[in-house]
């Protein structure tokens, strides 16, 4: 039988690899993301300041946690990934909202331009990878994880009141 696996297809068809499960990250859902972001605001710290960025920019957690002053232009109010740091290998520029700039502006203001855009104030290194958990788990939100604000900007891009094109979402 010329379509058998064993002893016949196995020699001419390529290894099949097991499926690779995609991992989903707990999200919060979009219509309430109005009410946590106003929550957020009212925190002061440089981890709430980041992971408010983290949402409105809808990057991932070690973009913004690598992000440096050189990759910012606060006059074109763009953000510009270099492509070593992003996961698809391409620079990414990111257009910025008023509530990022307004974020930004709220960093204390010396900074050099290979300093990290959100980092600790005791020690200047950039925040920690649990910074962005910590402050959800201060808000009772560690029910939900940074990574998973992406997929709530997918739902709201697909799903809320204009639906944008999937390759554009992904684009974002």
């Amino acid at each position: 039988n010329p379509a058998r696996l064993k002893g016949h297809l196995d020699a001419l068809l390529p290894k099949v690899s097991k499926i690779k499960r995609v991992q989903h990250f707990p999200a919060l859902p979009f219509q309430e993301l109005p009410d946590f972001m106003k929550r957020l605001a009212t925190k002061h710290s440089v981890s709430a300041l980041g992971l408010g960025f983290l949402i409105l920019t809808a990057a991932r957690t070690g973009e913004v946690l690598g992000a440096r002053w050189s990759e910012i232009d606060l006059q074109a109010r763009t953000w510009v990934l270099p492509a070593e740091r992003m996961k698809a290998q391409k620079e990414h520029r990111v257009p910025l909202s008023d509530p990022a700039m307004h974020i930004l502006e709220r960093l204390p203001p010396h900074r050099r331009s290979d300093e990290p855009v959100f980092k600790n104030i005791n020690n200047g290194k950039a925040l920690s990878n649990g910074a962005f958990l910590k402050v959800l788990k201060s808000m009772d939100y560690d029910h939900v994880t940074p990574h998973g604000f992406r997929s709530s900007f997918a739902d709201w891009a697909t799903e809320g009141g204009v639906k944008y094109p999937t390759d554009t979402v992904e684009l974002a």
